[in-house]
């Protein structure tokens, strides 16, 4: 879904997949970044820990461009 959505409305999306255990470092704490798995548009974090609605997502994407 998610590339797909990248292609419609002309955005970059990246993609961080790492071991689950990365995710739990204090390296990774560090960071910032919402623990895994999450969607995040710009510096807002969209959702955490698990699905989301296309539409939504949708909605969400739009408001932000």
């Amino acid at each position: 879904m998610i590339p797909r959505l990248g292609e419609q409305f002309g955005i970059e999306i990246e993609v961080i997949s790492k071991p689950r255990g990365e995710y739990q470092t204090a390296a990774y704490a560090q960071l910032g970044l919402p623990k895994a798995p999450a969607i995040m548009i710009d510096d807002s974090v969209i959702v955490v820990g698990g699905d989301i609605d296309e539409t939504l997502l949708v909605r969400t994407i739009r408001e932000s461009l």
